[in-house]
């Protein structure tokens, strides 16, 4: 398999520079949102592991985040067969807090208020879903991009989690935390360098460095899947003979890289190590039939692994209400 390996650079400035292919709203698989909202958190059980989807709300994307070595007609026709916008992408932002006999664990902590007007709303959300923020007992960091760490701080840049037990692959803090990385990146990158370098020097937490196979709490451990960033974890939840892979943003678009595993976004440190390391993920979850959490998949981001031919199709688990 060979792929278009633009740089990073050209990679972050083509994010703010896409051409819109853009269609009537009618056409849009979206809805019009209710005057008093909707419930922000969706319930679950995995054996005797309580699971809870809880969204930090919802930020736009360029269309690169889908596909930077996309043909950009074939990936406008793409999304207009599946009722999406063709200007934006709208990432929803899915955390996943699970509540064994043990242990709570909170997966990612979302962007709090330095990123988007319409995110930042997880504890918030927690609190609606009858779940005590401080109660959690272990925050595990999937990867330090602003949407699931940036939340880490309070206020008086403090850690709004004290009590928890803060966990973060070793790679992964090592990539940010390197001497004067802000430096030695691309001027368009100096602001999340700055904000990750922040969110793990925040006062008050103390990081477990993880590597892969780590277990986070009985039956919730880590798994090694870089390429987004080059210590990105993913969790694998397991009990009663039961499995949920908690995917963060080893596959962020709940369409298109499904049908196309082979496109990679503008976000992707790693080019072909983020399209090896997604089709391991589908492949395993198709084969052994385990259902999976998408960070950025319309809410509630819970659904199985379908194989089409050499591509795979994303299917919305059905819920009994």
């Amino acid at each position: 398999m060979t792929l278009l390996r633009p740089t990073r650079r050209q990679m972050l400035a083509l994010a703010a520079a896409m051409p819109a292919f853009a269609m009537p709203a009618a056409m849009r698989a979206e809805l019009a949102p209710p005057e008093d909202g909707n419930p922000a958190h969706f319930r679950f059980k995995l054996g005797d592991k309580k699971i809870t989807i809880v969204s930090d709300g919802w930020f736009p994307q360029p269309l690169s985040a889908l596909g930077m070595n996309a043909d950009e007609a074939e990936k406008a026709a793409f999304l207009e067969a599946h009722y999406l916008a063709g200007d934006e992408l709208v990432a929803h932002t899915n955390h996943v807090h699970i509540e064994t006999p043990e242990a709570k664990v909170l997966i990612d902590i979302g962007s709090g208020n330095r990123f988007f007007d319409s995110a930042g709303r997880l504890l918030s959300n927690m609190e609606g879903a009858g779940l005590d923020p401080y109660g959690v007992t272990h925050l595990v960091i999937t990867h330090a991009h602003p949407d699931h760490i940036w939340g880490v701080r309070d206020d008086f840049d403090e850690a709004i989690l004290p009590d928890a037990e803060f966990i973060i692959g070793e790679t992964e803090h090592d990539y940010w935390t390197q001497d004067d990385l802000v430096n030695r990146v691309a001027a368009e990158e100096q602001q999340f360098v700055l904000g990750a370098v922040n969110s793990i020097n925040v006062d008050g937490a103390e990081w477990t460095l993880a590597a892969d196979g780590h277990e986070v709490a009985p039956g919730v451990r880590l798994m090694a899947t870089h390429g987004h960033t080059p210590g990105h974890m993913s969790i694998m939840v397991e009990s009663d003979g039961q499995q949920l892979l908690i995917l963060g943003d080893a596959i962020t678009h709940a369409y298109g890289h499904f049908a196309h595993p082979d496109w990679y976004g503008s976000t992707d440190t790693d080019p072909e190590a983020t399209v090896a390391t997604r089709r391991r993920l589908l492949d395993m979850a198709a084969t052994d039939r385990i259902p999976v959490v998408g960070y950025h998949f319309p809410f509630p981001g819970v659904g199985h692994v379908m194989r089409d031919g050499d591509a795979y199709g994303f299917v919305p688990a059905l819920w009994r209400f």
